[in-house]
């Protein structure tokens, strides 16, 4: 490869402690088929595109062949799963390739998932069906373009094996997955739980200079870093909140210390809304319906302050209890963070430059209206962002939406509401209606249009999968022939459960 190799990995976190991870090489694929190539991401991450493309990069993202400077390992990490603590899980399907430095001069992670087993697969075969790469494709780049912090999709491949599920033989897949890191609260909860102070020590360390290097400087850097993660998942939640974004499975090892969502099995987005709706098929018990997302994402924070206690506590401190004394007030700080993320996200909806105390009653009345209507909740509030529209004489039918959704009569009175309390804002008729057409989009990864998809993929035919990303990849801008995808499910088209990838 000469002095400019196709990639250039910069390995870090595998070599800070041997206990970290375990080294293993990918199962490997028989007859590799590239299924999509995110070109633009590849060259944002500095890796030669071209190559990816041809056959040497496909060998690697089959788990064929590994390219010099690649270390695949399975990372460790624990978790509570439904609340009930697992005391080892890890990467039972995925394995870390590598790290890149990005344009940006940040550092990312690739990793495969679906690459068959690991020391952590707990007797499963560590690979994927097509089907979950084909779902985690489309729905992790959609929530890239909708601005929410999110691991992305480098390319997905079709293995040309079967992997046996309960269903039945399915067309086997893997996924080239980007992150900032794959360093979940449940990798924490793993070296605590061990009474490893020096790893755990290690990782809060990396993770401090990986993510949040200005903890570095403090007086108080494990305090501290613990409130940058929080304030990152609090604005998180708030994204998912506002668009209507079921993630489904909140386990603390699926939740992100960078802050990315990550793990795009039993998720979806609701159309009709609803506080307590749920679609993971293994939610019996509604822990993770949409409305409780942000008080479960409290519960994994207390988790994870519990499991970072020992570096809260000062040297030779044996009693921990000044060191819970110490975490309490940034804790307790988390529904004052939450609520400020979820005003802003609300506000650049309804159109406003703030939404204060006076404002909460406004949006919680329009969602208890579309609760009781059972209306289309990305529908409803881009028809919002069309009547803001109607200010400006030259966008009067420009993104109008109305042929496809238009509010009953008994919104009648909470409009007039609505357009008082704009009458009132700073906010200038064009400033307002860019605004919420940049946090109302029209185009989301509708469940029935993603289990489409993935019918179609099983059945060799991938038109439907392209067709719908490229949609998805400008889901603020309403274009006529493009519709269809702005629909809600039509009777026999509702999805009403979805699954994970093992």
């Amino acid at each position: 490869m000469g002095d400019n190799p196709p990639i250039r990995f910069n390995n870090s976190y595998a070599a800070i402690n041997e206990a970290f991870a375990r080294h293993q090489l990918p199962a490997g694929a028989p007859a590799p088929e590239l299924v999509e190539l995110n070109s633009e991401l590849a060259e944002y991450l500095n890796i030669n595109s071209e190559w990816l493309a041809s056959e040497e990069g496909l060998a690697m993202l089959a788990g064929n062949q590994m390219p010099s400077g690649a270390e695949p390992v399975a990372t460790v990490y624990a978790g509570h799963q439904f609340g009930n603590y697992n005391p080892q899980l890890g990467d039972g399907r995925a394995l870390l390739l590598g790290e890149v430095i990005a344009r940006n001069g940040r550092r990312y992670d690739l990793q495969l998932k679906g690459s068959g087993r690991t020391p952590y697969s707990r007797g499963g075969d560590g690979k994927s069906p097509l089907g979950p790469v084909v779902r985690e494709y489309i729905v992790s780049e959609a929530m890239h373009r909708l601005g929410v912090p999110s691991t992305r999709a480098l390319a997905a491949v079709a293995t040309g094996e079967q992997v046996l599920r309960d269903t039945g033989p399915l067309a086997g897949g893997i996924l080239c997955r980007v992150a900032s890191s794959h360093l979940r609260i449940g990798t924490v909860q793993y070296f605590a739980a061990q009474r490893n102070i020096d790893a755990l020590r290690a990782l809060v360390d990396h993770v401090i200079q990986r993510h949040y290097p200005e903890c570095a400087q403090s007086e108080q850097p494990y305090l501290d870093v613990f409130d940058q993660i929080l304030r990152a998942q609090a604005d998180l939640v708030s994204r998912w909140q506002a668009l209507g974004f079921i993630h489904g499975v909140m386990n603390t090892d699926n939740m992100l210390l960078c802050g990315e969502t990550i793990d795009y099995g039993p998720c979806a987005f609701m159309e009709e809304y609803h506080p307590g709706t749920v679609f993971s098929s293994i939610d019996q018990q509604g822990r993770y319906a949409f409305g409780n997302q942000p008080a479960i994402a409290h519960w994994n924070l207390a988790q994870l302050a519990q499991a970072m206690l020992p570096l809260f506590a000062k040297p030779g401190e044996e009693d921990l209890k000044p060191a819970v004394e110490r975490v309490q007030p940034r804790f307790d700080a988390f529904n004052e963070v939450m609520t400020a993320a979820y005003r802003r996200r609300m506000a650049e909806k309804l159109g406003l430059s703030t939404c204060g105390d006076d404002d909460d009653q406004l949006y919680r009345d329009f969602l208890d209206l579309l609760a009781t209507h059972q209306c289309d909740f990305t529908q409803s509030f881009r028809r919002l962002c069309d009547l803001a529209g109607e200010a400006l004489p030259d966008q009067q039918g420009n993104a109008d939406i109305a042929d496809i959704f238009e509010f009953s009569e008994a919104f009648a009175p909470w409009l007039a509401r609505w357009r008082d309390r704009l009458a009132t804002d700073t906010l200038g008729d064009e400033q307002r209606y860019q605004q919420m057409c940049r946090a109302n989009p029209v185009y989301i990864p509708r469940n029935h249009l993603v289990e489409a998809v993935i019918q179609a993929a099983y059945n060799g035919d991938l038109q439907p999968f392209h067709r719908l990303h490229q949609v998805l990849r400008a889901p603020f801008s309403y274009r006529p022939r493009d519709r269809d995808y702005a629909l809600s499910a039509q009777p026999g088209e509702q999805v009403t459960a979805t699954f994970c990838g093992t």
